[in-house]
């Protein structure tokens, strides 16, 4: 945010981080041109802080398209150049204990599409998303390309999620650990929402673990690794759930890439969230 010269644009589920207003502000101040997109249908009450304070402080926010069930995107641009794809909100209070993660994307064709997408979302236009290189958006193609993503998995999947509440995830990772890929899966487990899910996967031979709604470790994250260290190896980040309502009626955006630094860093991360969680049993 403070590098902007000429631009920013934010998308964002949640905004309840001062500092990050506050530098929505300054940069407005220092006459970038700032614009906001905050979620209305679900996180009304908890963006309206922020909203008013934006408002009267030359930034222009303005509350999402309610076509969408939910605007659950986190992502910011600076100046048409640089796009940082969030798995997270900006919620300063969950940061110490949230598991989240953040790509800084500069590849042209991607942040090119993020634009369009803003632009259209913040004029309350119709608007069909691109793909740009390696671009995973909601309502169109997340959940095929994250389907295409488990179904192509030949040795190993590590998943963290906040939600598990999609049959067809749950049955595509059974039948991946069915047929051999060695399937491990992340979540807090609150108040055994997704019991059944987690018999289901482990009947199935994927290895689950939980972590208690009040441990020290949220898991929020949306990530999934497949096969690395092998050719081909692929990582997703992004804001999508497990869930119909996130998958095909949010506005979401997310990531696939090969990217070898972020493959490590989400590998190395996921497999010590396992090690510290408890196995399902």
């Amino acid at each position: 945010m403070n590098k902007a010269q000429k631009t920013l644009d934010l998308t964002m589920y949640e905004l309840t981080d001062t500092t990050a207003e506050n530098d929505l502000v300054n940069a407005a101040a220092r006459g970038v041109t700032v614009r906001v997109v905050l979620d209305v249908n679900r996180e009304k009450s908890h963006n309206q802080a922020a909203y008013t304070l934006l408002s009267g402080k030359g930034v222009h926010v303005v509350w999402a398209d309610t076509t969408y069930a939910a605007t659950h995107q986190k992502t910011l641009t600076v100046d048409g150049a640089t796009s940082a794809i969030m798995t997270g909100n900006l919620t300063s209070q969950y940061y110490a204990t949230s598991r989240d993660f953040a790509v800084v994307d500069t590849t042209a064709a991607d942040v090119a599409a993020i634009e369009k997408v803003f632009n259209a979302d913040y004029a309350h236009s119709t608007v069909t998303p691109g793909d740009g290189a390696d671009l995973v958006w909601s309502p169109t193609d997340s959940q095929s390309k994250l389907l295409a993503l488990i179904n192509g998995a030949t040795a190993t999947l590590q998943v963290e999620n906040e939600e598990m509440g999609l049959p067809a995830v749950t049955t595509a990772l059974e039948n991946a650990a069915k047929r051999g890929v060695a399937v491990q899966v992340i979540m807090t487990n609150t108040a055994n929402d997704y019991a059944s899910e987690f018999d289901a996967l482990t009947a199935a031979g994927a290895k689950v673990a939980t972590y208690a709604a009040n441990a020290s470790l949220y898991i929020h994250a949306k990530a999934i690794v497949a096969d690395y260290g092998r050719t081909g190896a692929k990582v997703f980040l992004g804001s999508e759930n497990f869930s119909s309502a996130s998958l095909n009626q949010n506005r979401e955006l997310g990531l696939i890439t090969t990217d070898s630094a972020v493959l490590t860093s989400v590998h190395t991360t996921l497999a010590a969230d396992y090690s510290g969680g408890t196995p399902w049993t």
